[in-house]
């Protein structure tokens, strides 16, 4: 591992290596053009070039199904995302996939993929044809690129598994991993209410994008009233939206899940892939971290990165990525971001540089600083449990006591709600969505369904980087449960950096389970009311340190309100088809006693010989 202003290094190198033209503006001409797939389904599509170029440039493709996202609405000279590259000289092209916006065709949102089948119309196929129509087309050097952040970016990653031989290099960002076990629609089986409906219903319901009609501004009570899941079709979407309709049908991880599962159908890289990804992406935080891990295994060719910053879902597109909530990055993260992704086409589709990349460039939270690795996570970090014990404190060596265990009572009825109210609609100028995961955690403090463990002061700076792992010892009085999990960095008492936030509580690794999925995702079990079960929950990686004069904190609850549903908690088949009076009170106990000894796995960089919470 090394530590440096890595940023800092390759702006120097793209000064000095970039062409005279980047001192000078650059103004690009747009034209707009249904582009033929071999089908004959036209695919609407707009391709700036520099004005007056006549040199041959590469190609930057992004390809969306939405108006106003990665589809080149802002000319690429304007659009603070690729500003430096357009600069320095490419031809961008921006299309919509079938049956979005303009483009012809049957629109399959987020639809299975064959990395096998070769001669099936999917994404992959109509990038092929696109590629083959812009060298036929276009005056380009034929290297092209393509990139782009969420649905964008798994397009791009698709292209990358069945690529045409002009694709050079690819950079898929913010981008799912898999849809069931981490990102968007459900977090280890626990579904994502508020964001698959609005969601499913945004891109269904209409050609082009839309919102739900709901008629009140705060959404927590509409969706508490909304009742079981079985409501929604019953009421609003009355079977219109087929992705609703495919959550009904496939509750467990069954073939449809793992067909659609992006981390499935890559394996090795083919091209330079560069994955990017935020430590609070509240939509696909666990995508490209699962999807570098599972590539790394297959790279024999050294072309598979990784970018992790301190982002929300695409912050780094931002031009200023320098505040999350209320955390302080103390430099805009997303212009640093942005000399590393032109240092990365410009050296695959120009030859710019020595592609001498590091294979993990990753923003170190709480020091505020870049790193990188040479293996990602990083090797030297050591695993070291943290425990939960009497007192509902929090130390590094195991509880020794017989008896050590906490209680509470979980109630449908009244679910803790995920971030401070009002929930505005998701996709909308006022909603605090984006920066949920780093939202000061005191709005659930004095809650009693919600566990609070933490330690004293810390006496010395502790470092974590790579996979947190809670490891839960718990009974309940129903039959099923969600735990929620979150880790914590509290700031001093009094925090004199900023004294308008001490003692606040920022997430620093958080998920969701859902019990029933304990011994498979594919074959749901009730829970056994009062047997004493161990739940391995995964909290993603992070790279963060827990500075000197703050505490940990762990914090257990049983909702996480209305991003995700309500568990009924008395076990059913399908939670889609639940009635209300599945819904059920739930008594919920956490061990921390020399049997059952609750603790979360953390990897301790640079471990201090006596770590002590005392």
């Amino acid at each position: 591992m090394r530590s440096l202003f890595f940023v800092v290094l390759l702006f120097i190198i793209s000064i000095k290596s970039s062409f005279a033209q980047d001192t000078t503006h650059i103004h690009y001409v747009k034209k707009e053009i249904m582009v033929p797939m071999r089908d004959g389904v036209k695919l609407f599509t707009r391709i700036y070039t520099p004005e007056n170029s006549t040199a041959p440039l590469p190609i930057l493709i992004m390809r969306s199904p939405y108006i106003d996202w990665n589809i080149g609405v802002m000319p690429p000279d304007k659009d603070c995302y690729v500003k430096n590259l357009a600069q320095g000289g490419y031809i961008f092209v921006y299309q919509n996939i079938r049956g979005k916006q303009k483009s012809e065709g049957k629109f399959i949102m987020e639809g299975a993929f064959n990395k096998y089948d070769r001669q099936v119309i999917d994404e992959a196929s109509d990038t092929y044809d696109l590629i083959d129509w812009l060298l036929k087309n276009v005056n380009s050097n034929g290297k092209v690129g393509q990139l782009g952040i969420s649905y964008p970016g798994e397009l791009a990653l698709i292209s990358a598994v069945k690529p045409h031989p002009a694709l050079k290099a690819t950079s898929p960002q913010g981008t799912v991993g898999d849809f069931f076990l981490g990102d968007d629609f459900f977090h280890n089986g626990a579904f994502r209410l508020a964001f698959a409906f609005e969601y499913s219903y945004g891109e269904e319901a209409t050609k082009g994008d839309t919102s739900y009609p709901f008629p009140v501004y705060d959404l927590f009570d509409w969706y508490r009233e909304l009742g079981p899941l079985s409501n929604v079709n019953k009421k609003y979407f009355h079977r219109q939206i087929p992705t609703w309709n495919d959550f009904i049908l496939h509750p467990n991880y069954d073939k449809y899940w793992s067909d659609k599962a992006p981390v499935n159908y890559s394996d090795t890289p083919l091209l330079p892939i560069l994955h990017v990804g935020g430590y609070w992406d509240q939509e696909n935080m666990n995508g490209p971290q699962a999807l570098y891990a599972k590539m790394e295994k297959y790279d024999t060719k050294n072309f598979n990165y990784i970018v992790l910053g301190p982002w929300c879902h695409g912050q780094w597109s931002d031009s200023n990525a320098s505040t999350i909530g209320e955390y302080r990055m103390e430099r805009n993260t997303a212009d640093d971001f942005r000399e590393i992704q032109k240092a990365w086409f410009d050296y695959w589709l120009k030859g710019i540089g020595d592609g001498k990349f590091p294979e993990a460039t990753c923003f170190q939270t709480g020091s505020n600083v870049w790193k990188t690795y040479a293996t990602w996570p990083d090797k030297s970090a050591t695993p070291t449990r943290l425990y939960l014990e009497d007192k509902q404190k929090l130390s590094f060596r195991k509880p020794t006591g017989e008896n050590g265990t906490d209680s509470y009572v979980s109630d449908p009825a009244y679910p803790i709600v995920y971030r401070p109210r009002p929930i505005e609609l998701t996709y909308s100028d006022s909603s605090d969505w984006d920066q949920w995961l780093a939202e000061d955690q005191r709005f659930v403090d004095g809650r009693p369904d919600n566990l609070t463990y933490k330690s004293d002061t810390l006496d010395t700076d502790i470092t974590i980087t790579g996979n947190i792992i809670a490891h839960l010892f718990a009974s309940i009085s129903g039959s099923d449960a969600d735990w929620v999990i979150k880790l914590i960095d509290v700031n001093p008492d009094y925090y004199k950096k900023r004294p308008d936030m001490s003692q606040a509580e920022l997430m620093i690794a958080e998920d969701i389970f859902r019990g029933r999925f304990r011994n498979s995702f594919a074959k749901p079990q009730p829970v056994p009311p009062g047997q004493v079960i161990e739940y391995k929950i995964g909290l993603h990686q992070v790279n963060h340190v827990f500075k000197k004069g703050h505490r940990i904190m762990v914090q257990i609850q049983s909702s996480w309100f209305p991003i995700f549903d309500r568990n009924p908690q008395k076990y059913v088949p399908n939670i889609f088809l639940a009635t209300d009076k599945d819904f059920i009170k739930s008594t919920q106990t956490i061990y921390h006693n020399k049997k059952y000894a609750t603790y979360i796995e953390l990897p301790v960089v640079n471990q201090p010989q006596h770590l002590s919470l005392k």
